[in-house]
C-alpha cells in the first residue's frame, strides 16, 4: 500500500484503470487498497454497469477488515439502492449481521442489540420465504436472551441495594417482555423475597397489605413450580409471612 507505484495510482486520473486494480487487490484478499480505489472511483461510476459491483465489493472490504459499522451502511445502502441485483438479498441480511456483530456484552448499554433485532426482523418481514430465516430467528433469540440478561441484572442489584420496590417493578417487567423466560422460576423467587423484604422494612400501617401481596407471591410460584429449586428457601419465606400476619 505505501509503495510508489500504489501512491501514483491513488493520485491518478485513470478511473478505469483504478477499477481494474482494485478488482485485483480484492482478488488477492487485500481489501483496504481495494476499498480504497473502490471510494475514489464510486462516483465516477455512478449509473453505469459497474456501479453494481463497486458498491458491493466496497461493502465487502470493510466487512473483510471487521469493520462492522460501516460494512453494514455499505451493505443496507446496497441493497436500496440495488434492490433488484442477485445480491440485494445478501446484503441485506449482511447488513443485519453486521448489527449482530456489533452488539455488546450484556453489562453494556443494548441500544444496538435492539437496532440488530430490529434489523433481523425486517430481513425476515421482507424475505419470509428465504432459507437465512431461520439463522436471524436464532440470532434474534440470542440478543433477546442478552437483554433479559441485562434487565434481570439491573433487578438483582436494586434487590442487592435494599431497593426492594424497584425490584419487583423490574422483575415484573422482565416477566411481561420475556413471557417464556427459562429464568421464570427464579425470577417469581425473587419477586416473593423482594415482597417480603419490603413488607417488613415497611411502616406499620403498610405492612399487613404488603405481607398480603408477598403471600399472593408465594402462592403464585408454588403453583408454578411446587417443587422447584427454590421451594424450601420460599416455603421458609412463607412461615415467617404468616408469623408476621399472626403477630
Amino acid at each position: 500500500m505505501s509503495c510508489s507505484p500504489y501512491q501514483k495510482l491513488l493520485k491518478s486520473s485513470d478511473n478505469e484503470l483504478k477499477y481494474t486494480k482494485a478488482l485485483e487487490y480484492y482478488e488477492k484478499g487485500n481489501y483496504k487498497p481495494a476499498q480504497q480505489l473502490f471510494e475514489q472511483i464510486q462516483a465516477f461510476f455512478k449509473g453505469t454497469e459497474k456501479a453494481e459491483k463497486i458498491s458491493y465489493y466496497t461493502a465487502t472490504c470493510y466487512y473483510k477488515q471487521k469493520d462492522y459499522v460501516l460494512a453494514g451502511y455499505y451493505y443496507k445502502s446496497f441493497s436500496t439502492n440495488f434492490s433488484s441485483s442477485v445480491y440485494a438479498e445478501e446484503a441485506l441480511y449482511l447488513s443485519a449481521y453486521c448489527s449482530y456483530l456489533e452488539s455488546p456484552r450484556s453489562s453494556l448499554d443494548q441500544t444496538s442489540t435492539k437496532e440488530a433485532i430490529s434489523a433481523l426482523q425486517l430481513f425476515i418481514n421482507t424475505h419470509p420465504k428465504s432459507e437465512r430465516v431461520a439463522e436471524c430467528n436464532k440470532l434474534i433469540d440470542e440478543l433477546r436472551a442478552k437483554l433479559e440478561k441485562k434487565d434481570i441484572d439491573i433487578a438483582m442489584l436494586y434487590f442487592r441495594m435494599s431497593d426492594y420496590k424497584a425490584s419487583i417493578v423490574s422483575l415484573n417487567n422482565v416477566l411481561k417482555d420475556f413471557p417464556d423466560t427459562k429464568s421464570k422460576e427464579l425470577i417469581l423467587y425473587s419477586i416473593l423475597s423482594s415482597k417480603y423484604q419490603y413488607a417488613i422494612n415497611s411502616v406499620y400501617d403498610k405492612r399487613r397489605e404488603r405481607l398480603n401481596a408477598a403471600s399472593d407471591a408465594y402462592d403464585e410460584l408454588n403453583a408454578g413450580f411446587p417443587v422447584g429449586e427454590y421451594s424450601e428457601k420460599a416455603l421458609a419465606i412463607k412461615k415467617n409471612i404468616s408469623k408476621e400476619l399472626g403477630n
